[in-house]
């Protein structure tokens, strides 16, 4: 029954932002996804929307026991994983000398040790079917508004800065959209190929 239909999704953080953009990208081309963001309700409302046959889960990226406990449901339910993509992040901005200890330990705990968490339980599945692929979203880091991988985009994340003094600093003059970003992940997800590819998707940031 799971060969017959489309490839099976896992999406962290894939109730917003880019991780939702990606989802509905995805959900046009037939495959079956598993929302999953700390929100269950959230996640619920956003894989209704994709239409039927999705799956919603709440998950803290940062246990191990809860990152397995999800994949086993992904399993029951939609099948052995083909995709995983990481979108999942937080960001906790500020100059680092205000930055408390534990804002820091917090976004190393979703940002790194999620995404390596998260990995590691899809290689597992992966490995028995032979193939899979990881995309994982670069994450906005500390201090800095912004991630080297992604440039600026219209997220929750960048809504609170000064947009148009930034732009000028940008080769295309504009803020990324969560569905160019989506376009690049889906591109690698379908690259068969192309493998521990590091993907800029800046609008020509690093350029100027």
């Amino acid at each position: 029954l799971f060969l017959k239909m489309g490839k099976v999704c896992a999406i962290f953080g894939g109730s917003r932002g880019i991780g939702k953009a990606v989802a509905e990208l995805l959900a046009q081309k037939g495959c079956r996804l598993a929302i999953i963001g700390r929100n269950l309700e959230v996640a619920q409302t956003t894989a209704r929307n994709l239409g039927a046959g999705h799956l919603a889960l709440s998950c803290d990226v940062s246990s191990e026991q809860e990152v397995q406990n999800t994949f086993e449901e992904m399993q029951r339910n939609l099948g052995p994983i083909n995709y995983l993509v990481n979108a999942a992040g937080i960001n906790r901005d500020g100059l680092l000398v205000r930055t408390k200890t534990e804002d820091m330990i917090a976004q190393i705990h979703t940002n790194l040790l999620g995404t390596m968490l998260t990995c590691k339980a899809a290689v597992k599945s992966m490995l028995q079917q032979q193939g899979g692929a990881i995309v994982n979203i670069g994450k906005l880091g500390n201090s800095s508004n912004i991630s080297p991988l992604l440039g600026f985009i219209h997220t929750e994340m960048t809504a609170h800065l000064e947009e148009d003094q930034l732009k000028k600093s940008i080769l295309l003059g504009r803020f990324g959209e969560p569905r160019e970003v989506a376009q690049a992940v889906v591109f690698l997800l379908e690259s068969p190929y192309v493998t521990g590819s590091t993907l800029v998707v800046d609008g020509g940031l690093q350029l100027l």
